[in-house]
């Protein structure tokens, strides 16, 4: 389905045929309605950040919702996307933290292919209507996902921006990787916690004290 080791790991899953059902609904969404991400997109972030390449997972909640944004990746458009407010603070937040100047680009395919699993919870969406997916059943497969990294050996950072990505802490257990977790960037919500909370060289270091390459977070 992925077409890299992705696919041994969740082969539990992708061969199942509850899941296979899930994928048929899907399938079916995209013949009925304007669904985003493009369905080759879907499992963008998978594809670009195989198992054994993640050092970091950044959750997300659903795909931006509007013609042309979402490719896959959590927080991330597609150029010539406007930034999306959120990612115009996670751009503060990165110069205020790292003295990274701010992209022009929205496009964080960079990261993913540095070591950053972007993964909303939810995959799909029904064009310029946000959470329409949030029901269908893509957070059983994402919080499998989520499962089969915290039994890893190998530490990870957990980046969990806003209530509903820290609550997808309950699955985190494995003492050997490392949660951190804020207010969410939204202009809403930034100046509530996510504001200097430094979470780039709070990752950086953790990644650096188990002897593994830090993230080269500019874009």
């Amino acid at each position: 389905m992925i077409g890299n080791d992705w696919d041994n790991v969740l082969n539990v899953v992708e061969s199942s045929e509850g899941f296979k059902r899930f994928l048929n609904i899907v399938d079916n969404e995209y013949k009925t309605k304007t669904i985003y991400p493009l369905k080759e997109n879907i499992f963008n972030a998978f594809k670009l950040t195989p198992y054994k390449d993640v050092k970091v997972v950044i959750v997300g909640q659903d795909p931006y919702h509007g013609e042309g944004e979402a490719h896959g990746l959590s927080f991330s458009v597609q150029d010539p996307t406007p930034l999306p407010p959120s990612l115009k603070n996670i751009y503060k937040e990165l110069y205020e933290d790292l003295g990274i100047n701010p992209s022009k680009s929205g496009d964080l395919t960079k990261w993913a292919k540095e070591g950053v699993l972007l993964l909303n919870s939810t995959l799909t969406v029904v064009k310029d209507t946000a959470n329409s997916h949030s029901k269908l059943g893509w957070a059983n497969f994402t919080d499998y996902v989520i499962k089969v990294l915290n039994q890893r050996e190998e530490p990870i950072v957990f980046i969990l921006w806003g209530n509903f990505a820290r609550s997808k802490k309950t699955l985190i257990t494995n003492p050997k990787h490392l949660v951190i977790e804020s207010a969410h960037p939204s202009p809403l919500s930034a100046r509530n916690g996510f504001f200097g909370s430094k979470p780039f060289s709070k990752t950086n270091k953790f990644l650096k004290s188990n002897g593994i390459e830090e993230i080269d977070w500019k874009l």
